[in-house]
């Protein structure tokens, strides 16, 4: 069976406020990187498995029930083979 990955990506939703990219903004700011703007924080997940028919639902299963809060959270999947 060929193997895939799926990596996903978790972010804060934009209207939710983001402390952790506050303050990486700021800190980046007093070390001299003014050029940049607001940083929003995320995380990443690398999901390894044989490929199957329903891969996709299930990722998206585990997406909303473990790897990400949905009221406040998104999450995007990118397919790797």
């Amino acid at each position: 069976m060929k193997k895939v990955k799926a990596i996903v990506y978790v972010r804060l939703k934009d209207e939710v406020l983001d402390p952790q990219g506050k303050t990486i903004a700021l800190a980046m700011e007093n070390m001299g990187y003014k050029e940049f703007g607001a940083v929003r924080s995320g995380r990443f997940f690398e999901l390894e498995c044989d490929s199957f028919p329903e891969l996709q639902n299930r990722i998206d299963e585990i997406c909303t029930k473990l790897l990400s809060n949905p009221v406040i959270e998104t999450y995007r999947v990118e397919m790797v083979s």
